[in-house]
């Protein structure tokens, strides 16, 4: 495929939504046309089951059947969107990806390591990000950030934000396994600094791994 896919990874209050907007709008200044999309959701469908699973309908049923939907959200996902923008040449960053379901139901939410490997390459089929950023901070720093977001927009938190610390620790490190374990795609970001801190070491990270998206695209940015 001739475009790029970029994933954002961490625990929640990790700063992902700003830093996928900044990146977005450097990309662009420089003529790459860039999608932005998330998970759960990112299409129609994909969009429905993310709506059931935050409000807390899939818990009952516990982890696995959690990693099922996401699996199945993922698979409209790619189909309707993320693997058309790439076949189109565009950059495409997804606020979570398959680590998160690695993550939050594998490391943290007890289902078996095999089970989420089956489940990913169902669902992946082969398309697998270029570059993985993962924002880390400490569980607590991120919980307060998220906390201080739903008091500003008069929210509650969601399924997984409502979960214990424990739970947001455990998480913590299951994303730094992933690294770990990944190292060639994989790049931990020190989220526990000013978001123009942030920005910087994002870009330092794409200039050594991705060096084309940081220069100016031999082709104008398409104006729709």
């Amino acid at each position: 495929m001739a475009g790029r896919f970029i994933t954002f990874e961490g625990g929640e209050g990790a700063g992902k939504s700003t830093q996928i907007t900044r990146l977005k709008d450097r990309l662009e200044r420089l003529g790459h046309p860039t999608i932005v999309t998330r998970e759960p959701g990112g299409s129609p469908l994909a969009e429905q089951i993310r709506s059931f699973i935050l409000e807390g309908h899939a818990k009952p049923l516990g982890p696995f059947a959690e990693a099922l939907m996401f699996t199945a959200a993922r698979i409209d996902h790619l189909d309707k969107t993320i693997v058309p923008a790439l076949k189109d040449g565009k950059t495409v960053l997804c606020d979570r990806f398959a680590d998160s379901t690695r993550a939050y139901q594998g490391s943290s939410g007890t289902v078996a390591p095999s089970l989420i490997d089956d489940l990913e390459r169902v669902a992946l089929a082969g398309t697998r990000p270029d570059l993985t950023f993962i924002l880390d901070l400490p569980a607590e720093t991120g919980l307060a950030r998220a906390g201080e977001r739903q008091a500003r927009k008069g929210e509650g938190g969601d399924r997984f934000e409502d979960e214990a610390l424990s739970f947001h620790q455990a998480l913590r490190l299951a994303y730094l396994d992933i690294a770990k374990n990944a190292p060639q795609r994989c790049a931990v970001i020190n989220a526990d600094q000013s978001a123009d801190e942030v920005e910087a070491a994002i870009w330092a990270t794409l200039r050594e791994r991705i060096p084309e998206l940081t220069e100016h695209a031999e082709r104008p940015l398409d104006v729709a």
